[in-house]
């Protein structure tokens, strides 16, 4: 069985992402459309997890000045048990590590509170009290450690201007800075 997560970059991985969420929140949850799908999603990055292809895990990361924000974490029933899980969490673990975040957030469903202690989660322990869709949730925190080449303002321009997520590979800029400046005013 192949397992693998990644940035979302394109529409048909994103229409994935939606349809993943589609099947376990509206779906199996019962959702309401407008609480699922809340105006968040073209101001985020989005994580999609395969098995063996098969679009299977999402999750939706948002950043704030002190920490990311995961959310949205979604694995269909069939999945639940592939492992798919911590592939997912590990890539955005590694895409807010890269990023230079160091605090996690997220709201975990009072059932699911040990699912988000295995990644290091704790419950915040703020006593707001937090139900939406249906469900009792409880914030949640982690740590991260530094990633060993966090993206900072010293960090090579086009590595900054690369796609979000594949900070490692040259980008179409790169390939444009090989042309002289023509237009140098």
């Amino acid at each position: 069985m192949e397992l693998k997560a990644g940035v979302v970059s394109n529409a048909d991985a994103l229409a994935k992402v939606f349809a993943v969420r589609a099947a376990v929140y509206m779906s199996e949850q019962g959702c309401p459309y407008e609480e699922e799908f809340d105006g968040n999603d073209y101001s985020c990055t989005h994580i999609l997890g395969y098995v063996d292809e098969a679009p299977a895990a999402v999750m939706r990361i948002r950043y704030f000045a002190e920490f990311v924000k995961f959310e949205r974490v979604a694995i269909l029933p069939r999945f639940r048990r592939s492992g798919i899980s911590k592939t997912l969490m590990q890539a955005a673990m590694d895409v807010a590590r890269r990023k230079g975040y160091r605090h996690l957030y997220g709201h975990a469903q009072k059932r699911l509170t040990d699912y988000w202690a295995n990644y290091g989660f704790k419950p915040l322990n703020k006593n707001f009290p937090l139900v939406f869709s249906d469900h009792e949730y409880v914030e949640v925190v982690a740590e991260l450690e530094p990633h060993a080449e966090a993206i900072t303002l010293r960090s090579d321009p086009y590595v900054i201007l690369r796609r979000e997520g594949d900070w490692d590979t040259e980008g179409p800029l790169e390939l444009s800075a090989a042309r002289p400046a023509t237009n140098p005013h």
